[in-house]
C-alpha cells in the first residue's frame, strides 16, 4: 500500500492552505533530528532514578514516578534543563519541517511540543517576514489559568501576525507542561469537560474562567483543515490529543483533514500485519474525514513543499 495521499486529498489541502484555512498540529516527529525522542529520555531517566517497572520507554509513566518520588515539578524542570543543551534546527535548510510550514503563511499553528522551533522558524523568515509572532499556551490547570492571553483582548491572528499555540505547554513555562500520567489525565478531563458543552458565542464567555481553548481557536477547528504532523500511533500526546478533539472533528465533519502517521516499529508489529493495521486505521480515521499519509514528517513535508511550489507556479 502506498504511503501517499491521493490527488483529491492533495488538491483539497493545497486549496485550504491558499485560503489560510489550514491549521497544522506539530508532534515530536517534527523535531526528530533536533531533539531526542521521548523514549530515549524515558530510558535515561529510568536508569538514573531507578524506575522499578519494565516499561522504561514510557515517558509519561517514568515522569510520573519521578513526580511521586520527588515532586510534580521535578520531571518538568529536568526536561527543560535537558533541552537547553540542544541547538535549534537550521531554518535556512529548505527541507527543515518548521521552515517549510512557516513558508505556508498561515495564521494559526498548534503544537503539542514544548520547544519554540515553530516560533523561531516564523521569526527567521527573510522572505515575506512576519511582523510579530505570538506564543500561547493552553490554560488547563490552576497555574496556567492565571496567565494572560492575547485572545483576551480580541486579537485575531493573521499570516503576518500568527499565533503558535502550545497545547501541552512550553519550556519557558514549566507549570504549563503536560508530561506525567496525571497531567495527561487532567488535561483530557479539562478538554472533555469543555467539548461536552454545546457551542456558544464568544460573548457568553465574558467574565468567565479562562477556557482551555480560546473561542477564536475553537472557531478555527470548525473552519479549517487540520494537518497532524510528526505523530505515531502509540504516542501518548497524539492519543490524548485525538481523543480530546473527536467532538471538534465531528462538528467540522464538512471539512477534510490530514494525519501524517508512522506505523509501529518492526519489533512491535510484523511486516505481514502492517497492511492490515494501515487498512484498519485508514477506515477508523476516515469516519472523521481524516486522510492518512503513512510515512515520516520529513517525507511528507518534502512532498508538500514540491506540490506547494508547483501549485503557486500555476496560479
Amino acid at each position: 500500500m502506498s504511503n501517499t495521499l491521493d490527488e483529491r486529498d492533495w488538491t483539497l489541502l493545497l486549496h485550504r492552505i491558499k485560503q489560510g484555512r489550514c491549521m497544522p498540529f506539530l508532534g515530536a516527529g517534527a523535531a526528530y533530528n533536533a531533539l531526542p525522542l521521548g523514549t530515549d529520555i524515558a530510558q535515561e531517566w529510568a536508569k538514573k532514578y531507578e524506575y522499578p517497572m519494565t516499561d522504561t520507554w514510557n515517558l509519561p509513566k517514568v515522569a510520573q514516578f519521578m513526580a511521586v518520588h520527588f515532586d510534580s515539578m521535578f520531571p518538568k524542570e529536568a526536561l527543560t534543563e535537558s533541552f537547553l543543551h540542544y541547538p535549534s534546527p537550521d531554518f535556512n535548510n529548505p527541507n527543515e519541517p518548521h521552515a517549510i510550514l512557516a513558508g505556508l503563511e498561515l495564521p494559526l499553528y498548534m503544537t503539542t511540543n514544548y520547544d519554540s522551533f515553530m516560533t523561531e522558524a516564523l521569526r527567521s523568515r527573510s522572505k515575506n517576514p512576519v511582523t510579530h509572532v505570538v506564543q500561547e499556551i493552553a490554560r488547563w490547570n490552576k497555574d496556567t489559568k492565571k496567565i494572560s492571553s492575547c485572545f483576551d483582548t480580541g486579537f485575531n491572528p493573521s499570516s503576518q501576525e500568527p499565533v503558535v499555540f502550545h497545547l501541552h505547554g512550553q519550556l519557558g513555562t514549566p507549570k504549563s507542561m503536560v508530561l506525567t500520567e496525571d497531567d495527561y489525565l487532567d488535561f483530557l478531563v479539562c478538554m472533555s469537560s469543555e467539548t461536552s458543552v454545546t457551542t456558544k458565542t464568544s460573548s457568553s464567555f465574558e467574565n468567565a474562567e479562562p477556557r482551555l481553548l480560546p473561542p477564536r481557536v475553537e472557531e478555527a477547528f470548525a473552519d479549517s483543515t487540520l494537518l497532524f504532523l510528526g505523530y505515531g500511533l502509540a504516542d501518548w500526546d497524539f492519543r490524548v490529543l485525538f481523543r480530546g478533539l473527536v467532538e471538534y472533528l465531528e462538528r467540522s465533519s464538512s471539512r477534510s483533514h490530514v494525519s501524517v502517521q508512522l506505523l509501529p516499529v518492526d519489533n512491535e508489529i510484523s511486516k505481514g500485519q502492517k497492511e492490515s493495521v494501515q487498512r484498519y486505521f485508514d477506515e477508523y480515521y476516515g469516519r472523521l474525514q481524516i486522510s492518512v499519509f503513512w510515512g515520516t514528517c520529513d517525507e511528507f513535508v518534502g512532498e508538500l513543499k514540491q506540490r506547494w511550489d508547483d501549485y503557486n507556479a500555476r496560479q
